[in-house]
């Protein structure tokens, strides 16, 4: 029926955009809820003066994504200097030996360090791999290579992958499997992640190699 064709093509050119408007109108909520929580604190510890101001920057939409954004830069830049890095490292060590504070925030820094790390590996290489079978196959991402006493009882011939699910790559699987068993592809991160959200449904374009011309 050309109705039910017509519509099903409508929902497929508006869907990837309304979803992502969703996402960017829940991200923007969620920055301002959170600097409105900082202004509401901001107003206990405050004299009565300020008040007014304060009342209006809850009325400014966007105003947190802006501020965040400005915080995130500003704090990249003073980083990239000595000074900086001297300063995180007061401030990693006040973090550090904070009772339970500190196993959470050594487990987070450690894999913001390895997935955001410029000379890292993670997310950086796209493999097929044979999962949850052998015969099933399945798009992995390689994260790194087992370590430390994973490392002395696997061997060093294996390679740690991150199976995602899907259309959510958000969630998945982390695995060790012997380096033999995968098979890495020429396709970029982004066209095996496309690949894995779109249920194989968008291939990624295959490089043929050129043909060469006739002497």
């Amino acid at each position: 029926m050309p109705i039910k064709k017509y519509l099903l093509t409508g929902l497929m050119v508006w869907l990837p955009l309304a979803i992502t408007i969703w996402v960017l109108l829940w991200l923007v909520g969620m920055l301002d809820a959170v600097f409105g929580g900082f202004l509401a604190v901001l107003a206990a510890v405050t004299p009565a003066a300020f008040a007014p101001v304060i009342e209006r920057l809850h009325h400014i939409p966007g105003l947190g994504v802006l501020l965040v954004f400005s915080v995130m830069l500003v704090t990249g830049a003073l980083v990239a200097n000595v000074a900086g890095r001297w300063w995180i490292k007061q401030w990693d060590r006040l973090f550090t030996n904070i009772p339970i504070v500190k196993s959470i925030y050594n487990s987070v820094k450690k894999v913001s360090d390895t997935l955001f790390s410029s000379n890292g590996n993670a997310f950086r290489t796209a493999m097929l791999i044979q999962y949850p079978r052998a015969g099933s196959w399945t798009i992995a991402f390689q994260t790194g290579v087992p370590s430390g006493e994973v490392s002395s009882h696997l061997g060093s011939d294996f390679v740690s992958v991150y199976v995602p699910t899907t259309p959510n790559p958000t969630s998945g699987f982390f695995l060790m499997v012997p380096r033999a068993d995968v098979i890495e592809l020429d396709m970029s991160v982004d066209q095996a992640l496309t690949y894995v959200i779109s249920m194989g449904s968008v291939a990624p374009s295959q490089h043929l190699p050129k043909a060469v011309p006739p002497k």
